[in-house]
Parts: structure tokens; C-alpha cells; sequence
């Protein structure tokens, strides 16, 4: 597994190292962190070589950060092959470009930072790598575990590829023993129509669809539980959105997976706009997988 890993060494930040011993993640892995020095607009003449001088310190302190950022991760994950490097400029645009040449399996940044170096890890930044990046990505955020408390992970189900792929990466990773899953799937009221024949072929439809949906639902937690994992299954008759990050939060999940975005039928539970909002509102880490091939 390849991993892109963002710190910026806000408390924020180090609160996100800390959840991915909550993500499940491998013993083994290629991991490349990157801290960035977030530059705008070139200095004045005048101030050029007072600037420069300054900016080789600020490149050193982000160096550092990053260094930081992997001797901590080594002492979570020994078996990590890990590297870090610093980079100049806007955060979003050099971890997309990093993304697209290095290619990683997951990409994860923290959430709402507050550090001195800037809007590291503001939500326009995060959104954007949301929107965006062309792997699976993961918004981090430390969450205080009671302890002898399972760890929890709800998974939004639509029956598209996307979905179909989160249910397959929860699947895969190495959780401790008493991991539950929650699977949720949202559904939706047929509209008033107007004519008795557009409502028959409607109501068809969705009973079709929530016959399918069942289906899926019962694969998924065969699948899930057969990974050893502790299966339950909610669906409800509301916004993918709320039920989501309600769901997440009144149940106490670590986190929430979902795909990047829907393609099946009911593709408005995981279309791009809704894996963003569950993103940015979740109380909990979200990791938005994008489906390949």
C-alpha cells in the first residue's frame, strides 16, 4: 500500500497521526510525508534578500515538520518504509501533483487546522483534495476513545462501484478484534405525480430498487463478517447527508467510509457533492474511496 501522508505539526495534525491507529491500516507500507511551505505572492525587490534568508529557515522548519511527522508514524508502525520531504507553495496543487506522479492507494490530511504555517488543512484545502485528487482519501480527525470501547465504522451503502469498493477496502484492513461496521443506506419517498401510470411505473421501480438494495445490503455484511468484523445494517428514509453524519454520530463511529461517488441507480446517496458534506460535517474521520476498475 502506498500512503500520502499531509502534516502541517498543528495540534490538529498530530491528532490525525494518532487516528491511523484507528484506520486500520497495514503493517507494511510505503508512506511519503509532505509538509509544505505556503507561499503566495513573490516579495519586493528591495526585501529579496532579507526574504530569501528567511524563507531557508521557514524550508528548514517545514523539513523538520516532516521529519517529525515520520518519526512519529515509525513508532506506530514500525514496518513502514518511510520518507519525508518539504515542498513551496499551495498546499491543495502540490499534494494533487505529488498524488498524480507518485500515484498512492490513500491520501490523508487532517482537518480545520489553526497552526502559524497557514490554511494547511482548512477545509478548502481538504475539500479540494475531496473533489479532486484521483486516489482514495482520508479527512483525519482525533477522536477521544473511552477504553474498552470497540472501534466503529459505518459504511454508506447505495449499491453503486463506489460503495461496492468501500465495502471491499473495510474488508481488507487489519482491524483489532471486536471492530463493528455499521452499514446505512438512505432511501427516499416516491414524489406526487400527477398521473395513476407514472405512479404505478414508479412505485414498480422502487420496489425493484429496494429489492436490489437488500441484496447488496446482505452481500456487503456476508462479505464484512466473513472479514471477522461485527455487521449491522440501518436503512432509513432520509437525506444520504444527515442520516450519515447523524448516524455516525449518535452511534460513535471512528469513522465513515464512503465512495467517492455513486453510479448505480440511486446514485444520489454517494455522488461527489454528498462524500464532500459528509467530509466537512462529520464529527469523525471520513475516508472517501475511489473506486478502480
Amino acid at each position: 500500500m502506498k500512503i500520502l501522508l499531509a502534516y502541517d505539526g498543528s495540534d490538529c495534525a498530530q491528532a490525525a497521526l494518532d487516528d491511523l491507529r484507528s484506520a486500520g491500516l497495514p503493517t507494511t507500507a510505503e508512506v511519503k510525508v509532505v509538509a509544505i511551505l505556503e507561499t503566495w505572492l513573490p516579495p519586493p525587490s528591495s526585501w529579496a534578500t532579507l526574504q530569501g534568508a528567511s524563507q531557508a529557515s521557514q524550508e528548514y522548519d517545514t523539513l523538520a515538520l516532516a521529519q517529525r511527522a515520520a518519526v512519529s508514524l515509525r513508532s506506530l508502525f514500525p514496518g513502514w518504509d518511510l520518507t519525508a520531504q518539504e515542498e513551496i507553495g499551495s498546499p491543495a496543487s502540490i499534494l494533487l501533483r505529488i498524488a498524480d506522479d507518485w500515484k498512492p492507494d490513500l491520501l490523508i490530511v487532517g482537518s480545520h487546522s489553526r497552526s502559524a504555517a497557514g490554511r494547511f488543512f482548512l477545509g478548502s484545502v481538504s475539500q479540494k483534495l475531496v473533489h479532486e485528487a484521483h486516489c482514495s482519501v482520508r479527512v483525519a480527525r482525533g477522536r477521544v476513545q473511552e477504553p474498552d470501547t470497540p472501534l466503529r465504522i459505518l459504511i454508506g451503502v447505495d449499491g453503486s462501484a463506489g460503495a461496492e469498493a468501500a465495502v471491499k477496502e473495510v474488508a481488507n484492513r487489519n482491524w483489532p478484534a471486536n471492530t463493528e461496521v455499521l452499514l446505512v443506506t438512505a432511501t427516499w419517498a416516491a414524489p406526487h405525480l400527477f398521473t395513476e401510470a407514472s405512479a404505478s411505473a414508479l412505485m414498480q421501480w422502487l420496489a425493484d430498487e429496494q429489492a436490489r438494495l437488500e441484496g447488496i445490503v446482505q452481500s456487503s455484511q456476508e462479505k464484512l463478517q466473513a472479514a471477522g468484523l461485527k455487521v449491522s445494517t440501518l436503512t432509513k428514509q432520509e437525506d444520504p447527508k444527515t442520516l450519515l453524519c447523524e448516524e455516525a454520530e449518535r452511534w460513535g463511529a471512528d469513522c465513515i467510509f464512503v465512495g467517492a461517488k455513486g453510479v448505480g441507480k440511486l446514485e444520489r446517496l454517494l455522488i461527489g457533492s454528498i462524500s464532500s458534506a459528509v467530509a466537512a460535517r462529520a464529527h469523525c474521520s471520513v475516508e472517501i474511496i475511489r473506486h478502480r476498475g
